[in-house]
C-alpha cells in the first residue's frame, strides 16, 4: 500500500494494518493507504480485518495537519468522512481488531465497520473532539447517530466522555473484548466465519439496512464542505 499502511492477503481474508508513529495518526497517507487496501480487498472479494499497532489502534487525525489551517483541517476531515462512508457501504464485512486506544477518528473507524474486537486493559476509547476544542462536524454526528444509542450519543459527542474497553462495549464502540494477545486470533476466527456469508446477500442487505444513514452521511459531508472546521484554542 504505502509506508504507513500494509496489506496481507490470506485465503479468506485480508489484514490491513495502520503503522504511523506512536499515535498511529490518521494522515492523508493513511487514508490513501486504507483506500488502496480496500480497493484490493474488494477486487479479491476478501473479508477485511483492519488493525493497528500493539497498544494503539489510532489516536485520530494528525493534529499537526488539523492545526495548520482551517483549509487543511477541512481537507483531512472530508477525506476521513468519505472513508467512513465507503467503509459503511463496503461490499465485504469489515472487522476491526482494536489493538488498544481508539480516540476521535480512531473511534469513528470503529463506528464505520461491521464487527469490532477490543483488547482488555487500560485503554481509552471515545470521541474527544469537544475536549480538544473542535466543534463536532456534521459527518461525525451522523456516524455516531447511526451506531450509538441516544444516551451514549450525548455522552460521547457532547461531553467527550472516554470509555475503557468494557464500557466501550456498552456504549456501542466495540462488540467484544478479549485478552490483548487474542485480539487478532479472534478477528481471524470471525473473518473465517464471515467468509461463509453469501457475498451478494451481505452486500445488498447492508445497503438496505444502512440506506437512510448512508444518505444522511452523504448530505452531512456536503454540509461540512460549506462549514468551518477548525480547532478552537
Amino acid at each position: 500500500m504505502n509506508q504507513v499502511v500494509s496489506y496481507t492477503s490470506q485465503e479468506n481474508y485480508a489484514i490491513i494494518t495502520i503503522k504511523n508513529g506512536k499515535a498511529n495518526a490518521i494522515s492523508h497517507d493513511v487514508v490513501d493507504g486504507l483506500n488502496a487496501g480496500l480497493n484490493k480487498a474488494e477486487q479479491e472479494k476478501k473479508v477485511v480485518i483492519l488493525t493497528g499497532q500493539t497498544g494503539i489502534f489510532s489516536a485520530g487525525f494528525d493534529l499537526k495537519l488539523m492545526t495548520k489551517s482551517p483549509e487543511d483541517a477541512k481537507e483531512l476531515v472530508t477525506k476521513g468522512s468519505q472513508l467512513s462512508l465507503r467503509m459503511l457501504s463496503f461490499p465485504q464485512p469489515i472487522i476491526i481488531a482494536c489493538s488498544g486506544h481508539a480516540i476521535a477518528k480512531g473511534a469513528f473507524l470503529l463506528l464505520s465497520s461491521d464487527y469490532r474486537i477490543g483488547a482488555e486493559g487500560d485503554y481509552k476509547i471515545g470521541l474527544n473532539e469537544v475536549m480538544i476544542g473542535m466543534t463536532m462536524h456534521n459527518a461525525g454526528i451522523t456516524i455516531a447517530k447511526s451506531r450509538l444509542s441516544e444516551v451514549y450519543l450525548n455522552r460521547s459527542v457532547n461531553n467527550a466522555e472516554i470509555y475503557n474497553p468494557k464500557d466501550a462495549v456498552k456504549a456501542g464502540f466495540l462488540d467484544l473484548i478479549v485478552s490483548e494477545n487474542q485480539v487478532l486470533p479472534t478477528a481471524i476466527k470471525v473473518a473465517e466465519m464471515f467468509s461463509k456469508l453469501n457475498k451478494k446477500a451481505h452486500a445488498e442487505t447492508k445497503l438496505k439496512v444502512r440506506k437512510q444513514h448512508l444518505v444522511a452521511l452523504e448530505n452531512a459531508i456536503a454540509m461540512d464542505l460549506k462549514s468551518d472546521i477548525s480547532i478552537h484554542s
